[in-house]
Formats: structure tokens, sequence, C-alpha cells
């Protein structure tokens, strides 16, 4: 029996870098907020039964106001943040009631993944226990040490994207440790654990939204 999957969303951001002054995630994009797009997104992988959005406490009213402002009916739960991402994930992990799950953690502000990638994360996380979307960079890369740097190998790079699909024992067990600073990801969570991370091709288009720059991107590849 194939297991039940689940679609974690978690939206903390503010609209600092953005030189907004809402968060970014309630920024129009081709008419409707960003988190929408993300969400729309999920709701059209069929296999998909649940999707549970982590907010910060203080932006859920205004959350509420934009679904009802546009009309904005896709079907998902809405659950209280914490101070940080972790503590964001670890209790929207809390509202998982099938622990043979699978969970795919992304982040609100990338609305341009494919639903192909997310299909391809879910059936390797089931076979691997966890799967992550990566891409090779086209620049060169340097390494900076001091005020001399040095060139890498670029083949050895990889830039890691979201969403990051877990079993569910497997991240929920990692999301019981306490919080480390080198807790960058939800893979560097379950690595902590032991878990060996296994990498999927990503969609070059899944840009996670941040800078002015980066949202003039989004609305070019949207339309």
């Amino acid at each position: 029996m194939a297991a039940n999957k689940v679609a974690l969303i978690v939206a903390g951001g503010s609209g600092s870098r953005m030189g907004a002054d809402i968060p970014k995630q309630f920024l129009l994009l081709h008419g409707l907020p960003i988190l929408m797009h993300t969400l729309n997104v999920f709701a059209n992988v069929p296999s998909i039964e649940e999707i549970i959005l982590v907010l910060p406490e203080s932006q859920i009213d205004h959350w509420t106001f934009l679904c009802s402002k546009h009309h904005f009916e896709t079907k998902h739960k809405i659950v209280k943040g914490g101070d940080t991402r972790y503590q964001s994930v670890k209790n929207g992990l809390k509202e998982i009631r099938d622990h043979n799950s699978l969970v795919a953690i992304h982040d609100g502000v990338r609305p341009l993944i494919t639903c192909d990638v997310i299909e391809t994360c879910f059936d390797a996380a089931e076979k691997f226990g966890n799967a992550i979307p990566v891409l090779k960079p086209v620049e060169s890369v340097r390494v900076q040490e001091g005020i001399s740097s040095s060139i890498i190998d670029r083949e050895k790079i990889l830039l890691v994207q979201t969403p990051q699909v877990f079993k569910f024992s497997i991240i929920n067990r990692g999301y019981e440790t306490p919080y480390r600073p080198t807790f960058t990801d939800d893979a560097s969570v379950a690595e902590f654990i032991g878990e060996r991370i296994h990498l999927v091709e990503g969609n070059r288009e899944n840009i996670k939204i941040t800078t002015p720059l980066d949202l003039k991107i989004a609305e070019a590849l949207i339309r």
C-alpha cells in the first residue's frame, strides 16, 4: 500500500531584503500572493493527500484575509510557527497523524517548483527514505579564505532546493534532536542522525524569491 503523502509548506519570511513592508510570501506574483501559487502547485499533485501551511502567529489573520480577498479555496491546514524555521517545521510535523507518511518540506517562497520534481522526490524518498532536489552551478566557483581565494571544481558543488522529502519516521526523529547551527536545511537535520541523503535533479526555475530581482524573474517565468 502506498504511503500517505503530505506537503509541509513553511512560510515565515519578512520583507526586509525585498524592501517591502509586508512579508515576502504575501507579495503579489501574477496577481496572486506568492504563497498561493506555491500551495496550488502541491494541490495539483494528485497523490498528495494533505497540505499543511506553517505561518507565524502574527501573520495568520492577514493570510485568512488574503484567502477571502482572492477567493482562494485550495484546501490546507494552518499551523502556528515558531521563532525559527527549525521550530516551525517541528510544529508542522506534530500535526501529521499518519506516522507512515512521506513528508515534503518546502519553502513557501518557491512557487515555481514543478509537479514532476515533486513526484520524483516522493518516489525516491519512498525507495531510499529521503530525497532532495539539487542543481549543479553554471558559474565558476571560488572559495575565500581570509584575503585569498581559490578556484574549486564546480562539478563537486551542488545547489540545494526544496521540497526535501522524507519518511516521517526519519525526519521526525531528526527534529527530536536539539537545534544546532549546522542545521541549515531539513537534509542536514536528517544527516545528523545518520541518514545518507539521496539526490535528485531539481528544476532551474525553482528559485527562492528573496530579492526584488527574484520577483521580477519569477514574474517573467510564470507568464
